[in-house]
């Protein structure tokens, strides 16, 4: 090529891409990548010197071109916003034309434009600059447009929407983000009646994710709500036809190696040992070859060290780990990014439910109340009085029975709480169940107890308490002539044989684990564990069966997450799981008879009360 024709073609090529470099500059629009110009501005940001970051971002904008500096000036308007400086961060951005943003910046804009209509008060200005698609948003701007759209929807009074946002950014958050995000959702539902969030639950699917925030508010405020109590009809491990690879039980997964965490020294102790005891018995009665290997780890006494003996376990090669115990450790571990699924030993009070694939598996006296109240609508009592201690178990119970007698059809006669240093039930008993005391029918004659008048018809009473209440309670229930049948949660039970002192519960009727009253098929002798192990006696069978009853889940887990409508039938009672991961345990009934707890006849059938 001749010297002149390619020294033309050179300044031809020059001339088109000065064009080109000038109608991106004309129209604003690029792709923000790394601009070294802004570098010291953003480590300006990460020192937390955000006043000077500002009044670099706002220079740069000044000397850049149009499309860096409305880059620059959202950069400013940001941090500005950060500091606190609303009127700053506006003044920012109010010369930014959104044409010449692009990408994440025009996301960004959009949401720093609604923040600011926000703390001005107009909330409806900022629901319609939030009203944008989602698809394609980066996790870090979707969680900022779901934190925003909440708080405006609750400046619109639409509370119920702005919990439902921030149930849906709860997944997106980790640590200290996603513990205030839970903050605010209660502090909004706590702006709404008792009333309004009980019709609310009700009009919800069993499986919503605002119903355990729910339950939680109405918790905070001394009500319950009536429990939607499982119906399983299908037991798993059933026996398939041979497939060429020997028996296979329906629903049995391998497990490989478990990690359990539970806190073996302080004040749970004697209780975590109990359950340790229990897992490790029904594990050496387990003659399965596929049986899984234990490593028993210690949870420690904060939540920091259950996480962190998680992550030990994690580590080690576990695949699945059982634990712990404490409430706050269990609120804490499900807060974290698991990577390995959990069947935690309690119930959370945080509100926190189950990570996808993981469980909480708790003997909860709320459950109790509210199968004590099944019970007795079941056998047709439709007036209740309540008599409780005054503990914090007693009240959780107390609460679940009247929120699922009310919801059932039945009325609460009254109420009273007794303390541990009473020894007088007079007045308590007057308070609760007064309108229930028979009267002498021959002589129409009240000062006269009635040895034989039958019972205030469709009429029971229901207590939670320890036995030493209870064994004082009932005599002076008869003396005040209340001969309603009484119901208990399991705490009545002490565990043991003591036939002098608990002759004075004759007639009480309680719920509690099947293996304290009758033989449990696949498990150890109920017996014969209480003379060889310590832990097994007592208070502690009923730990030492939840123990048992931990260790059978682990290779149904999955399936019974997967079909709600299985059971598994276990030590502590008939084991289902919710859609949350939420194992609900179904109780057998027991009676006391002559000082022996015995079991109520078909109390202990393999279906539970319908």
């Amino acid at each position: 090529m001749p010297e002149r024709a390619c020294t033309l073609l050179i300044r031809l090529t020059l001339l088109l891409l000065l064009g080109l470099l000038g109608a991106c500059a004309s129209s604003g629009v690029v792709t923000r990548d790394s601009v070294p110009q802004g570098e010291s501005a953003e480590q300006l940001v990460e020192a937390g010197k955000l006043e000077e970051a500002a009044a670099e971002f706002l220079r740069l904008a000044e000397t850049g071109s149009r499309a860096d500096s409305a880059h620059y000036s959202l950069r400013a308007g940001e941090t500005l916003r950060e500091n606190g400086d609303y009127a700053g961060a506006q003044r920012a951005i109010a010369d930014i034309r959104r044409k010449r943003l692009a990408g994440e910046d025009l996301v960004r804009f959009d949401l720093l434009d609604a923040e600011i209509a926000l703390n001005a008060g107009d909330a409806d200005r900022a629901s319609a600059l939030l009203a944008m698609p989602t698809d394609g948003l980066s996790p870090p701007l979707l969680a900022r447009l779901l934190e925003l759209q909440a708080r405006a929807a609750d400046a619109n009074q639409d509370h119920f929407a702005a919990v439902r946002i921030r149930a849906s950014l709860d997944a997106l958050l980790a640590g200290a983000d996603r513990d205030i995000n839970r903050r605010q959702i209660l502090e909004v539902l706590t702006k709404l009646d008792p009333d309004s969030l009980k019709a609310k639950a009700m009009s919800l699917r069993p499986d919503d994710a605002l119903q355990p925030w729910i339950e939680y508010a109405l918790r905070q405020r001394g009500q319950m709500l009536a429990r939607d109590l499982p119906r399983p009809q299908r037991p798993v491990g059933t026996l398939l036809p041979d497939s060429g690879q020997g028996d296979r039980r329906e629903g049995y997964g391998e497990v490989g190696q478990v990690a359990v965490l539970l806190p073996l020294t302080g004040q749970v102790a004697g209780v975590a040992h109990s359950i340790l005891d229990g897992i490790f018995a029904a594990h050496f009665a387990d003659a399965g070859a596929e049986r899984p290997l234990l490593r028993v780890y210690d949870a420690g006494q904060t939540p920091q060290d259950a996480v962190a003996a998680y992550q030990k376990a994690v580590a080690e090669g576990a695949r699945l780990v059982v634990g712990p115990l404490l409430r706050e450790a269990v609120g804490e571990l499900f807060r974290q990014q698991l990577p390995v699924r959990v069947l935690a030993l309690n119930h959370p009070d945080s509100g926190e439910i189950p990570p996808s694939g993981s469980a909480e598996f708790a003997l909860l006296p709320d459950a109790e109340g509210a199968q004590a109240a099944e019970r007795m609508l079941a056998l047709g009592i439709r007036q209740a009085a309540v008599i409780a201690a005054t503990t914090d178990w007693a009240e959780r119970a107390s609460l679940a029975f009247r929120a699922q007698f009310e919801a059932g059809g039945g009325s609460i006669a009254g109420e009273s709480r007794i303390a541990d240093k009473d020894f007088n039930f007079k007045s308590a008993i007057s308070q609760a169940a007064g309108n229930f005391a028979t009267r002498d029918i021959i002589n129409n004659d009240p000062t006269i107890a009635s040895q034989t008048a039958p019972p205030v018809p469709d009429t029971g009473v229901f207590i939670s308490m320890r036995p030493q209440q209870a064994r004082l309670l009932l005599p002076q229930l008869k003396l005040a002539r209340v001969t309603s049948p009484v119901f208990a949660t399991s705490h009545v039970n002490a565990g043991g044989s003591n036939p002098g002192a608990d002759r004075d519960l004759q007639g009480v009727e309680f719920c509690d684990a099947a293996w304290l009253f009758a033989p449990v098929a696949g498990r150890p002798d109920r017996e014969t564990m209480a003379r060889n192990l310590g832990t097994a006696a007592g208070l502690g069978g009923r730990l030492f069966a939840f123990g048992m009853d931990a260790y059978a889940l682990l290779p149904y887990l999955d399936w019974l997450l997967a079909h709600p409508d299985a059971y598994l039938d276990g030590a502590s009672g008939q084991l289902a799981v919710d859609n949350f991961g939420r194992v609900h345990r179904l109780l057998s009934w027991a009676r006391f008879s002559d000082g022996i707890a015995q079991p109520v006849q078909g109390a202990l059938s393999p279906l539970p009360l319908q």
